[in-house]
């Protein structure tokens, strides 16, 4: 799947300057963003003017159009077509203008300097750094969305958000991005092929190593990810570093400690991924996102890790019979928080702070974040969104699957932000991620190169370092 996780970061001017010209950010002609939104004052809005009232908490002038982007990736397009309808059942005097695309930064991000789209969801693998635009003031603090009313519901738009959805979408004290999708991590596996073979699910990596030589004698690898996109192997790496080291050595990490990558724990969580590349238990071939997700469909593979997004964006070619089934990331013996579950707010929406009319995005948001949208989105999806209650009247195997992994987690939720703070920590971290589960770099070798990676970080001076309170 082309999603992204979501990304801040506090970046010096300078340090900004060279880092956007490396990732693509500086469109020319005219340098694009960067030079046009630095000490530029946001355009005030055209969309204005309407009577605010608790259904109209923004003011949205009757008569006027908002322009919405969608990232059109694994969760596809649809469940934002019936936004659309509610929202325009509320004001069906408001001109929605929608548009798909998986081209976020390509389409969007020139337009930012002059007459952005009104609201986009900024995701994807051409997403927008979250960290330059935020920095650079090119999108709209968004923290009277979360004290309007809500949609359909009592009390406001963030009484009805899951925990996490805030903070995720906070930066520097502000809220800028609206993350609509709630998106458990883990390890998926076909029940019903279990259930055929005898095989029972494991929850530790003894359990699994023990289970690979039976799957392979079946004729399947034991394990499938994707090799393009190095977020992906990301995202198991760093949830085993938490299981295994615990939280404050990942707080440690997000916040360049001196040898955070070196503390008890680490090595120790990531040496059953080395011994699962060493021996052989991945499936081989450099396949992305959805090229493993269909070997995995296929059979060639009994698990893969991945988001809730998966049954939505496989849905065309998954088998009869198939029972998609979301278990935990496995521990080790003597775990510091084995049942603490990966789990985040995602897909993220953006206001542009030259956007004509962010009343009316903002009142879409609104819209988006209703009982009755998120209802749609986790029927449309098979996933949760994150506004409360989105999944209660779904039947599905994998969504309830991901429900059963929520309800039975631990008191946290494991969450990463090193990669959202620090762009070229990010960048070199995916590099390092693939390397590892290609073989070409020991567990040990990958904890030195990633400590040394984040030294160079740490000792940046251009660079405004953030703070990870918890």
């Amino acid at each position: 799947m082309s999603v992204t996780p979501e990304t801040p970061g506090d970046l010096s001017r300078r340090t900004l300057l060279r880092r956007a010209a490396a990732a693509g950010l500086l469109v020319t002609p005219a340098a694009g963003l960067l030079s046009a939104c630095a000490g530029s004052e946001p355009s005030k809005s055209t969309g204005a003017g309407g009577t605010k009232s608790k259904d109209n908490p923004f003011g949205v002038k009757d008569g006027s159009a908002v322009k919405v982007v969608i990232f059109n990736g694994g969760l596809g397009d649809q469940w934002a077509k019936e936004d659309k309808v509610v929202f325009n059942a509320k004001h069906p005097n408001i001109t929605v203008n929608m548009s798909s695309t998986q081209k976020i930064k390509t389409e969007e991000q020139p337009k930012m300097a002059t007459q952005p789209s009104d609201l986009v969801m900024n995701s994807g693998a051409d997403m927008m750094d979250r960290s330059t635009l935020i920095n650079e003031g090119a999108i709209e603090p968004l923290d009277d969305l979360l004290t309007a009313p809500a949609w359909d519901s009592e009390g406001t738009v963030a009484d009805t958000l899951l925990p996490g959805t805030v903070g995720d979408g906070t930066q520097n004290g502000k809220f800028y991005v609206v993350n609509v999708a709630y998106t458990v991590w883990g390890n998926w596996y076909n029940a019903a092929l279990f259930k055929k073979e005898g095989w029972q699910a494991p929850t530790t990596w003894d359990e699994f190593f023990a289970l690979a030589p039976k799957i392979k004698a079946k004729g399947m690898a034991p394990y499938v990810h994707d090799a393009v996109h190095g977020y992906y192997p990301r995202w198991a790496l760093m949830a085993s570093i938490w299981k295994t080291a615990g939280k404050q050595v990942v707080v440690d990490i997000d916040n360049l400690k001196e040898n955070a990558w070196k503390a008890d724990g680490v090595l120790k969580a990531l040496e059953p991924w080395e011994k699962l590349v060493k021996d052989k238990l991945l499936l081989p071939g450099k396949l992305d996102h959805t090229q493993s997700q269909q070997a995995w469909l296929d059979g060639k593979a009994a698990f893969i890790q991945v988001g809730t997004w998966l049954k939505n964006e496989m849905a065309a070619t998954i088998p009869p019979g198939f029972e998609m089934t979301l278990s935990d990331y496995w521990s080790n013996a003597d775990d510091k928080a084995p049942k603490d579950v990966f789990a985040a707010s995602g897909e993220g929406f953006v206001v542009p702070s030259k956007a004509p009319n962010k009343e009316a995005a903002k009142e879409f948001l609104r819209a988006i974040l209703s009982k009755a949208g998120s209802a749609k989105f986790a029927e449309l999806t098979k996933s949760l969104a994150s506004t409360k209650g989105s999944g209660d009247n779904v039947q599905d195997t994998a969504l309830a699957s991901a429900n059963t992994l929520m309800k039975n987690g631990g008191s946290e939720l494991i969450s990463v932000k090193f990669q959202d703070f620090y762009a070229d920590l990010d960048k070199e971290s995916q590099n390092l991620s693939e390397e590892l589960m290609a073989g070409r770099l020991t567990a040990a070798q990958f904890i030195d190169k990633m400590q040394a990676a984040a030294d160079k970080v740490a000792k940046d001076s251009s660079i405004k370092k953030q703070t990870r309170t918890a």
